[in-house]
């Protein structure tokens, strides 16, 4: 039997094929957010398909921004149109991040690269905070630092608020600063751009400017309070979970060290630990999820 793992976000779509000759992986271009979803992984699997020679093959599936309308995996089976697939599991990322970065032990993972989602799994519940995507959640995720990053920079431009040395890195990209806001609202890419301040904040913080550094502490504080959110609607009295921080914003030392510090002061039993795998060790994983463990209730199965 054949395995194909898909870990699919907007920036890229991974895809590994395990067999009795070994592991491969590939990498697709991400996906297309006004195109039909399930047609894309479909073409995703079906070309990967070509990669084995097994005679059966289940495809297991984490997508970034899934919605349970699009979360069918008898559609998806049907689009593949293959006959050695015999099984599909599809599921959010946010759920085969869990399983990548703590496998089935009770927990909760926080993912903050341009957008955040929080996932929590307890002994018979799982709570899911935030994910709301950049106009009415993702705090403390990368949008949500450039957007501080930019309002702080426009504050000092006005006489507002202190100097920083985040100017620099937004003069960088519009040496005008007045007329950054109208090519900035114009842009098809305004999301990503905004996310991409996130990385001059944490060069800026380690560097020791205070704009940038209370900027990363809020983040930092913003997580953990997801964290902490979602701990306590699926927490058992006495329970001691495993909390693992994953994503491009964590990289920052500000970021990372006030996340840990503001979960210490939570008053939860929490153990931070590194990541065990990535979101393709989860999509993989999916497949030999147990029935009986609360996040199955979260995946849609479909077998030939």
């Amino acid at each position: 039997m054949s395995r194909i793992a898909i870990d699919a976000g907007q920036t890229g779509i991974k895809v590994r094929v395990s067999d009795r000759t070994g592991a491969r992986t590939r990498v697709f271009p991400g996906i297309r957010t006004h195109e039909p979803l399930l047609r894309q992984l479909a073409a995703v699997a079906s070309e990967t398909l070509g990669d084995t020679d097994a005679s059966t093959v289940v495809v297991s599936a984490g997508v970034s921004g899934l919605t349970e309308r699009e979360a069918d995996a008898g559609a998806l089976l049907g689009l593949v149109d293959d006959r050695r697939v015999v099984e599909v599991r599809l599921a959010h990322d946010s759920t085969t991040s869990y399983l990548g970065a703590l496998g089935t032990v009770h927990g909760a993972v926080v993912a903050s690269g341009t957008g955040v989602v929080t996932l929590a799994v307890g002994a018979s519940r799982v709570a899911r905070v935030d994910g709301w995507g950049h106009i009415m959640g993702d705090a403390g995720s990368g949008y949500w630092i450039g957007r501080e990053a930019l309002d702080a920079v426009m504050r000092a431009y006005d006489g507002r608020g202190p100097h920083s040395a985040l100017r620099a890195a937004v003069e960088a990209r519009w040496p005008d600063l007045s007329l950054a806001y109208i090519d900035l609202q114009s842009s098809e890419d305004r999301v990503s751009t905004v996310a991409s301040f996130a990385e001059a904040v944490a060069r800026a913080a380690s560097a020791g400017d205070p704009v940038a550094c209370a900027i990363s502490v809020r983040a930092g504080a913003e997580l953990a309070i997801s964290v902490q959110a979602a701990l306590r609607r699926v927490g058992e009295n006495g329970e001691t979970f495993e909390v693992c921080a994953i994503g491009g914003v964590l990289r920052s030392p500000a970021v990372a060290d006030a996340f840990a510090t503001r979960l210490a002061a939570t008053g939860l039993s929490t153990r931070l630990i590194a990541p065990r795998g990535d979101g393709l060790d989860g999509a993989a994983a999916l497949a030999d999820l147990p029935g009986e463990h609360p996040l199955s209730d979260h995946v849609s199965i479909a077998r030939v």
